[in-house]
């Protein structure tokens, strides 16, 4: 059985880098490029328009655009299309960007000069995995960021402070996600099955009351679980 291609949209206000994407995309049969637009005003507006069956699955989105920026856009759409993934690919890796995109509900955060490969890779695994990828470089800026983010309330251990009832198992395994692990990672390093793995992961969102794994990794932090 084939797996259908996963729908894509490219939202960036470089015309030239835009086509480029999508020439070069083309060369993957397992993405569709279904959407193009040049700031996130337009991009809202063309996704109005669309059938839920044709709207992308998943977003490349840039950060620096006129009329309305990478940032709001997302923070808009997720709120409209709770089911649509975000991943920003942009030249910006400063803190303030990346941990506005983050709050915003982005699904990975890529660089532009990232290998078109690399960005193919990232589109499935958002979709097939449901992970979270980043550059390298990214991926270390975010875990500082949500390690070292400056919290009003007093630290506390996982067992003083763990109201929200996970188990060992699912404390271990929102660790890893913390880390920056997807599915298959997490399986690997704890002799599981990535379909355990997600099933694990759907327990931690719904006693977390969270939809994502931005939002579980930012409850985790807050409680400062894992230091």
């Amino acid at each position: 059985m084939t797996m259908s291609s996963i729908r894509v949209a490219i939202v960036d206000d470089k015309r030239l880098l835009r086509e480029a994407l999508v020439n070069n995309i083309a060369n993957y049969k397992e993405i569709e490029v279904v959407l193009q637009a040049g700031d996130g005003m337009d991009f809202l507006n063309d996704l109005a328009g669309l059938r839920a069956e044709d709207r992308p699955q998943v977003v490349l989105m840039d950060i620096e655009m006129p009329v309305m920026n990478g940032i709001e856009a997302v923070m808009i759409a997720k709120d409209r299309y709770p089911d649509m993934h975000f991943l920003m690919l942009t030249v910006f890796d400063d803190d303030d960007k990346l941990f506005d995109a983050i709050k915003a509900g982005a699904d990975g955060y890529l660089l532009k000069d990232e290998k078109v490969s690399n960005i193919v890779k990232a589109i499935a695994e958002i979709v097939h995995e449901g992970g979270v990828p980043m550059s390298p470089r990214i991926a270390r800026k975010a875990l500082g960021l949500l390690r070292n983010k400056p919290e009003t309330v007093e630290p506390a251990s996982p067992a003083a402070d763990n109201e929200y009832a996970l188990s060992a198992r699912e404390m271990e395994i929102l660790n890893r996600i913390v880390d920056g692990l997807n599915y298959q990672e997490i399986g690997e390093r704890l002799f599981i099955s990535p379909h355990t793995v997600r099933k694990h992961i759907a327990n931690i969102y719904e006693k977390l009351h969270v939809s994502n794994k931005a939002s579980a990794i930012k409850v985790a932090t807050q409680k400062k679980w894992f230091n």
